[in-house]
């Protein structure tokens, strides 16, 4: 009986310690705060709800541990719905919803990750659906390049 105690006591930590895995999303004014104090590249997710590769990309590509452990230490991440137009913000003395944050970052396509360095001037894109792989790829290639150095 201790025995059986003791392998449900394990698989309970175990399920639990993996379901606290996950990305730290923040809000984008967070995120803008967050690298103000300390410097980090941030990646914008930008989704919409209808979008069904945006569902993929966090069943898939966002649940993945190497996914997952890569942007928690290397960005802040922010999800941004490209169609709200409800909740809004201050960004560099203007304030913008997330539908017009998109626009201004150029999004036409979804799903879209739009990183934006340190210095909060420069950005790029990475759009569409992308497997685990293929992301964590197309990130450390431009981590690596020096994009987002301040």
């Amino acid at each position: 009986m201790k025995k059986l105690v003791f392998i449900g006591l394990l698989l309970f930590i175990a399920n639990f310690a993996h379901a606290q895995e996950k990305i730290e999303w923040l809000k984008f004014e967070e995120a803008v705060a967050a690298t103000e104090a300390n410097p980090k590249m941030i990646l914008v997710d930008v989704y919409t709800d209808w979008c069904g590769w945006c569902k993929k990309m966090d069943k898939d590509t966002f649940t993945d541990p190497a996914v997952i452990k890569y942007i928690n230490s290397t960005f802040y991440a922010v999800k941004m719905n490209a169609e709200d137009n409800k909740r809004s913000f201050d960004f560099k003395g203007k304030e913008y919803t997330e539908a017009q944050m998109a626009g201004a970052m150029r999004v036409q396509s979804y799903p879209n990750f739009v990183i934006i360095d340190p210095t909060l001037k420069n950005i790029t894109q990475m759009p569409g659906y992308r497997e685990p792989a293929p992301f964590l790829k197309g990130l450390t290639e431009l981590v690596d390049k020096g994009f987002g150095k301040k």
